[in-house]
């Protein structure tokens, strides 16, 4: 599956709800509500089939490379450092994959998405350590220091979402000053509850 198309559609045909979309998944409005029911010609009369353990491998897979904004090669080299590491491989993996500097800016409620993270790391509005870091997936670290850009105060991606941030509670591994924009990593993540099978996801690559 393409990382690239209509969102909605991409959550409709995985039959799954991944936010990609930002505030607007968690109207009534989104798709996944109002077509409750894979895409295709046959809309509501569609039955969905029975997959196999390679499709559903496949499926979580998918899951993973849209939710995060990855392709197949990166999400494999996340699965190989994984495996190098100490710990439960699959939780693992979800820890590098959240600790990705665009996941960590939409996990902050700087953004309704992580495709406008992505957005907001690569065009400079952020710094990390007092260094602009303009890769969405750079790697943040505990005890890292992660701002705003001064010059991007008044931009209209931040403005929009200044009411929703002051009253935002960030993740326990994430301590945030919402009045100054600046937040500090404090652990590896914690308390991770994602949409998908992550045991799934490591069967695929262990074969």
């Amino acid at each position: 599956m393409s990382l690239r198309g209509p969102k909605e559609k991409k959550e409709r045909a995985l039959g799954t709800r991944l936010g990609l979309k930002g505030d607007r998944a968690l109207s009534p409005k989104t798709a996944t509500v109002r077509k409750p029911y894979r895409p295709g010609v046959h809309g509501p009369n569609s039955r969905p089939k029975a997959l196999s353990e390679f499709g559903l491998q496949l499926r979580e897979k998918n899951k993973f490379k849209i939710t995060y904004g990855i392709n197949e090669n990166n999400l494999k080299k996340i699965f190989v450092r994984a495996q190098r590491a100490k710990g439960a491989l699959g939780q693992k993996m979800l820890e590098i994959l959240e600790l990705r500097l665009d996941n960590v800016i939409f996990q902050l409620g700087w953004t309704p998405s992580r495709a406008a993270a992505r957005q907001l790391v690569i065009h400079g509005h952020v710094f990390v350590n007092k260094k602009k870091v303009k890769s969405p997936g750079y790697e943040v670290e505990k005890g890292d220091l992660i701002a705003l850009n001064p010059a991007s105060a008044s931009i209209a991606a931040i403005t929009m979402r200044k009411e929703l941030i002051a009253k935002y509670d960030a993740p326990s591994w994430l301590r945030m000053d919402a009045d100054k924009m600046e937040a500090e990593v404090l652990s590896a993540p914690t308390d991770l509850n994602p949409p998908f099978e992550i045991n799934l996801l490591v069967d695929s690559f262990s074969k």
